[in-house]
């Protein structure tokens, strides 16, 4: 769902919000003053995505809208998920540079500094940004982080710097590239890697949320986690077929053994290893066909090439002002 972005601009900062009425007077206070002083990048704009907020985040958004020329606020009907917030951003995004940040101020904005000096000096299309010390995050969030990043090297996906998220630069050349893709409920960390564009990282020291609570719950997390395997690999494909392979010599060699016990005319009762057998192979089945499921639904979904997210509001547009 890409749409023409509305000016052109030296840099466009990209912030996807849900329900952060408490940190986005915060994440506005530090924000400001380091784009304005940016010398000769003060021709920038903010471009917030309310995506379906229910407290006063809208409100908030209105009142900085007075005071703030650079802003600009894009709001979802509904809760669309902080992927589909941060592409309804880069279609709109008319930055020769973009940069993608969260509000909770756990990504510091005064980095975004060290990312439009570097990116310009090097001539480099992506710069991202690495938590190098996580130890504001939960043992829970650093554990699963791991295993999230362990896994995707594993599978062969090109994730990128390990531990970069969300917090990155693109050059206007990788956001075109990114608003290209077809793919629906696509996961940035993963998505540009894969384009291979000249990058450099910077490293920084992760922060606890400056005010509110995380809205990215365990659920959420697992269904990026699928998101991420499903668009990025076929070793769960194939993790299927070795499995289906293994049931059948399995039950191969069960016949073979029926067959001999037969023949020599020996009766086993066997109805504990029968039931072992059944409930094995019907779970290795089962577990073949959900991984199965999960890439036809994948597809499905981009058959129907329904939009991830719809737009309520863009004070950017000419008939919002």
């Amino acid at each position: 769902m890409t749409t023409p972005p509305h000016r052109s601009t030296a840099l466009s900062v990209v912030v996807p919000v849900f329900d952060e009425e408490e940190v986005l007077p915060l994440f506005v206070a530090r924000l400001r003053p380091v784009l304005d002083g940016l010398g000769q990048e003060r021709d920038y704009e903010v471009l917030v995505v309310d995506d379906g907020s229910t407290d006063a985040t809208p409100v908030l958004l209105q009142r900085e809208l007075r005071s703030w020329p650079q802003l600009r606020v894009v709001r979802l009907r509904a809760n669309a998920g902080h992927q589909a917030a941060i592409s309804a951003g880069l279609a709109r995004a008319g930055g020769e540079l973009v940069v993608t940040i969260d509000a909770d101020l756990q990504d510091p904005p005064e980095l975004i500094a060290d990312m439009v000096d570097v990116a310009r000096r090097e001539s480099l299309d992506v710069v991202y940004a690495t938590r190098s010390d996580r130890s504001s995050d939960t043992r829970f969030k650093r554990v699963t982080a791991h295993g999230y990043y362990d896994t995707m090297r594993r599978l062969g996906a090109d994730h990128g710097p390990t531990h970069a998220g969300d917090f990155r630069l693109m050059s206007r050349a990788t956001v075109e590239a990114v608003n290209a893709l077809p793919e629906h409920h696509r996961v940035l960390r993963l998505v540009v890697p894969s384009l291979g564009f000249p990058s450099a990282v910077l490293s920084y020291r992760r922060d606890e949320r400056a005010a509110g609570r995380s809205k990215y719950p365990f659920t959420k997390m697992l269904r990026l986690a699928v998101d991420s395997i499903t668009g990025a690999s076929l070793a769960p494909l194939r993790l299927a077929t070795w499995l289906g392979f293994l049931g059948a010599l399995v039950a191969l060699g069960l016949l073979v053994y029926a067959l001999v016990g037969f023949a020599v005319g020996l009766t086993v009762p066997g109805w504990t290893s029968t039931f072992m057998v059944v409930t094995a192979v019907g779970g290795v089945q089962l577990l073949c066909l959900g991984i199965m499921g999960e890439y036809v639904g994948r597809t499905y979904t981009m058959q129907l090439d329904r939009p991830t997210y719809h737009v309520a509001h863009d004070s950017g547009e000419p008939e919002a002002r």
